[in-house]
């Protein structure tokens, strides 16, 4: 999952194109704020990551480039030495080649005594931090043979590197790697949150992330167009807000999970408890008899019934205000059968796993539904391949949507969730110890228990769906604290209910 893991309210929810960073960065200059201002204002923020991260670091190399992320480089260097650091400014291109912002960051630099070197691997002797001002979001197009080779030195050195704006070789739009990339431990970026932190392979190059917005005026700011959103927990507390003493059950939505083929009746049983414990007011369980007993034993306060056919369904559908179908599900024609009852309802629905799968082989568009494929499933649902969509995750989400309509939660390392006539948001929270069985079956029964909370179900599920989303990679994280590796879909159970208690009831 993403490693960006910056405090909550440290981010903005704006995520931009880099056209869009340049906007503002041109609005800000047409209102006063020439270049070389904001230039000394992204150095400054670099230093003052760097003081804030590695506050005992005294011998700093920066690695300086070309262009504008060049000139930030000069910027810090200055800084430092002023400081008592010593800084080793080591050059790719030469200075006096740079122009505008940049070349007055490098003159400045040399007024003060700064000195530069040509790259060479053995200035990483002795240092503890590197600085990466080599390319910044002017990359477009691959990078040649010689530049790779000094990225490839970098990052096989295991020192910490503080990348700025955008980690050299990240494609600031994409996320791509254009023939290599910095692997930085922090990434102090400059404006705004670049759309290729969150695609592509973007996530595992940032490292984590700190934004400087450069004391732009907030007015430029909040006119400046996004290309989509971070889900914060407003959305958590939108969704759940105080219950009134005078509650009860009743209030708080019937949730039925349909699934567990032969020989899986722990998915159901998993997403049934997720459901209860973002609260749910009542959850039934639909499932093969055989596996009535097991599912109740394991979690009490399910409601389990098991159906042979789709008659035995009916009554429990008409019970239920939300429905999810499909964790263990299967794909025989006891699933067949199930799946086609439950579309026949015009009750909103949580459609995942093996419900996904069936429905990719008979596509049709709903509104009143959640589907949360992974990547896997995706590309089952649009005829296409998990490389393909991993590679265009933004674009795949939105595909998915243009089919099948409702909401779409493409799930991954940074969930995208997708809604008709809303901003694409994607979730920045998570770990790799969710990589793990069950933990999609988990996500399904959280908004499925979110949505059968909200006064208008229908008009609640884009809200549901995000909600869901950031509940579940908070309880993960939550759950990691005490180890990534080894972590269960069930070891979240515990922090659920810790997630969506601490919004509503600080």
């Amino acid at each position: 999952m993403l490693p960006i893991i910056a405090p909550m309210s440290a981010l903005p929810i704006s995520i931009h194109s880099i056209s869009q960073v340049r906007a503002i960065e041109a609005a800000a200059i047409e209102s006063g704020i020439d270049a070389y201002t904001l230039m000394r204002r992204a150095g400054q923020a670099a230093f003052a990551a760097l003081r804030a991260k590695w506050p005992t670091a005294r011998h700093i190399v920066v690695v300086c480039g070309f262009g504008n992320n060049a000139g930030d480089g000069y910027v810090f260097a200055e800084l430092a030495a002023a400081a008592g650091l010593k800084v080793t400014v080591a050059t790719l291109v030469a200075p006096n080649s740079l122009h505008g912002a940049a070349e007055q960051a490098w003159l400045a630099y040399r007024d003060t005594g700064g000195v530069t070197q040509s790259w060479d691997v053995r200035l990483l002797e002795g240092a503890e931090v590197v600085v990466d001002a080599v390319l910044g979001t002017g990359l477009s197009r691959g990078i040649d043979d010689s530049l790779q080779q000094v990225i490839h030195v970098i990052n096989s050195s295991s020192l910490p590197v503080l990348a700025l704006d955008v980690p050299s070789g990240i494609h600031a739009d994409t996320g791509q790697v254009l023939g290599a990339a910095i692997c930085a431990t922090y990434t102090v970026s400059f404006v705004g949150l670049k759309i290729g932190f969150y695609l592509g392979d973007g996530p595992d190059y940032v490292g984590q992330l700190i934004l400087d917005d450069l004391s732009i005026p907030s007015s430029i700011l909040q006119a400046a167009n996004q290309v989509a959103t971070r889900i914060d927990n407003s959305c958590v507390k939108q969704s759940l807000p105080p219950r009134a003493r005078t509650a009860h059950k009743g209030h708080f939505g019937h949730v039925l999970i349909v699934g567990s083929g032969l020989g899986m009746p722990g998915a159901v049983r998993l997403a049934g408890e997720a459901c209860l414990r973002v609260g749910a007011g009542l959850v039934t369980v639909a499932t093969l008899p055989e596996h009535v007993s097991s599912v109740v034993a394991g979690c009490p306060e399910l409601m389990v019934h098991g159906v042979l056919t789709a008659n035995d369904l009916f009554p429990l559908l008409e019970q239920a205000d939300v429905i999810a179908i499909g964790p263990g599900l299967g794909q025989d024609a006891w699933a067949q059968d199930l799946l086609a009852a439950v579309l026949a309802t015009d009750k909103p629905l949580i459609i995942d796993a093996d419900a996904l799968n069936l429905l990719a082989h008979h596509p049709q568009r709903r509104e009143r539904c959640v589907l949360t494929p992974h990547p896997g499933e995706a590309a089952r649902l649009l005829n296409s391949n998990t490389v393909s969509i991993q590679a265009a995750r933004l674009q795949s989400a939105q595909a998915l949507l243009d089919r099948y309509g409702g909401v779409v939660v493409l799930k991954g390392a940074g969930t995208w969730v997708a809604y008709e006539n809303e901003l694409p948001v994607v979730c920045d929270r998570g770990n790799p110890g969710m990589a793990a069985p069950g933990m999609g079956d988990v996500l399904t029964g959280i908004i499925a228990g979110i949505a059968a909370q909200q006064t208008d179900i229908y008009d609640g599920l884009w809200r549901s769906a995000c909600a869901g989303v950031y509940v579940h990679a908070l309880a993960g994280d939550r759950a990691a604290l005490q180890g990534e590796r080894g972590m269960k879909a069930s070891d979240l159970f515990e922090q659920l209910r810790y997630c969506v208690n601490t919004w509503v009831n600080p």
